[in-house]
């Protein structure tokens, strides 16, 4: 995504008063608020997780990590980034994101194409269930539940049955915006992390447009972020409006403030 340089202006020549203005470049696209940051607080984060899926409910942190041997689901303490508690995957399968409805905590796998479903207060494996292609972040409204697989599309879910009812195909300024990762449902918009950059961007989950993008690069040190892989994780604090963003294998959970959007914009 490029960022747009002020359009300028040029100056009417004195000399010749009836000199209609200058044209616009025609077609040119509508710029997109792009916004930038500031860091409210720094909470602990598992170094070691490969952070998938991030969610706060009821007030509680939870967290799904990724790759075999190492993927788990987990209730966290926010204050020291220990395990409460946790379900463990079979060492064969990639964990990927996961979404919380009534008593079920519903989670992914990468390129199985199956699911577990978990009860919420224990988090002991109560069943299974399957889809097609790969599986790669989940969210949910007080409707439905959306996942997203990697693609430009994010799939609509049926919370019950969990079988898919539509697809939101998204878009900025008529383009396919693929790689969306993580997901999180915030003030009526769906906030993706956009794999292996700096960027969320945020959708109309009405028409799939991007409306803006939230640019957060510089969140860890050049030192920090050496040892990290990719931004990614979401989780908003409804009830008290805290936003919060990780990455994986990051060594800090960041709230974050949104600042006024940069001049200019994305293409």
């Amino acid at each position: 995504m490029r960022i747009l340089a002020s359009l300028a202006f040029l100056a009417t020549f004195a000399c010749s008063p009836a000199t209609p203005p200058a044209a616009t470049t025609p077609n040119a696209p509508p710029a997109i608020p792009v916004y930038g940051f500031d860091v409210v607080a720094r909470h602990p984060h598992d170094p070691k997780a490969f952070t998938e899926g991030l969610l706060i409910h009821e007030g509680q942190l939870w967290e799904s990590t990724g790759e075999e041997g190492t993927s788990w689901v987990r209730k966290v303490d926010m204050a020291t980034a220990q395990p409460l508690k946790q379900f463990t995957l079979d060492p064969k399968y990639f964990g990927e994101g996961m979404v919380i409805w009534d008593d079920r905590v519903i989670s992914l796998t990468w390129r199985d194409q199956v699911g577990f479903i978990l009860d919420k207060e224990t988090l002991e494996k109560k069943s299974e269930w399957t889809y097609p292609g790969e599986g790669w972040a989940l969210t949910r409204d007080d409707e439905q539940i959306y996942m997203s697989d990697g693609t430009s599309a994010i799939r609509k879910l049926d919370p019950v049955t969990l079988q898919e009812t539509g697809r939101i195909n998204v878009t900025m300024n008529g383009r396919a915006i693929d790689k969306l990762n993580e997901l999180e449902f915030i003030k009526g918009e769906i906030w993706a992390n956009v794999f292996e950059t700096d960027r969320i961007v945020r959708i109309d989950p009405a028409t799939g447009k991007v409306t803006s993008v939230v640019f957060l690069r510089g969140l860890l040190t050049p030192a920090e972020r050496a040892k990290t892989d990719v931004l990614n994780g979401i989780a908003y604090d409804a009830p008290n409006d805290k936003i919060y963003v990780t990455g994986k294998y990051w060594p800090t959970m960041f709230e974050i403030k949104l600042k006024d959007p940069v001049a200019g914009g994305a293409q």
